[in-house]
């Protein structure tokens, strides 16, 4: 098993304020921004967030702020990158202590949830025995101003090249619970491999004509 290494991107932001030198002069405020950034890394500001691009180069991390309560001070998108990271370790020890208990966790490609934390890591575990590290998890976009939800836009690499029909979306809840933040809700959307293009918006056309037409159809989905 192969351990991946990370760079981690930190931005503080501090606003240092004047005194007026007389009443008819305003405060002023500057923004100091102080910007820590890793070689070979990509990070771009937004005006709602932070855009992280993470590659095999520059993986994602296992992160500590507190070793007696490791995940309390975490943002709630470090959690999720952590979740990643473990899945690209094939570390299901890691990614544990991520998930709530009671966790639910959706993938469309499947006709019902996983319910529970047994349960999830049963799923991922199945999937890390069937592929090798060489599959990767990169992030391509990711949420970070809310403590509470997360949305990831990402894609599978095959040793550094795009693997085919790999790219999916997520969205992730999290609570707080004895002072720990974990994930309590996900939900994955994966590309599909056949892409039926404006045939689909044509099949939605054909059900909502049916069920106008007949409205007791609706009881049936």
């Amino acid at each position: 098993m192969s351990h991946v290494h990370s760079n981690c991107c930190l931005t503080f932001t501090a606003r240092i304020t004047s005194k007026p030198r007389n009443h008819n002069q305003h405060h002023n405020h500057h923004l100091l921004h102080l910007s820590l950034f890793p070689p070979n890394s990509s990070t771009v500001s937004r005006k709602r967030g932070i855009t992280f691009r993470a590659s095999l180069d520059n993986p994602l991390p296992p992160i500590s702020l507190d070793q007696t309560n490791p995940f309390q001070l975490i943002p709630a998108s470090d959690i999720v990158r952590n979740f990643y990271g473990g899945i690209n370790r094939h570390d299901l020890a890691s990614v544990e202590p991520l998930i709530a208990p009671n966790c639910v966790y959706e993938d469309l490609v499947f006709p019902s949830p996983f319910v529970g934390r047994k349960s999830i890591l049963e799923f991922f575990g199945k999937f890390i025995d069937y592929v090798s590290t060489d599959l990767q998890f990169v992030i391509d976009a990711i949420s970070e101003e809310d403590s509470t939800t997360v949305g990831v836009t990402w894609h599978l690499e095959w040793k550094g090249r795009p693997f085919p029909f790999s790219k999916g979306c997520s969205f992730y809840r999290l609570g707080i619970k004895n002072g720990i933040r974990q994930i309590i809700y996900a939900r994955d959307s994966v590309e599909p491999a056949i892409k039926p293009g404006e045939s689909a918006l044509i099949a939605i056309r054909g059900v909502t004509w049916l069920l106008q037409r007949f409205p007791k159809l609706a009881e049936w989905i």
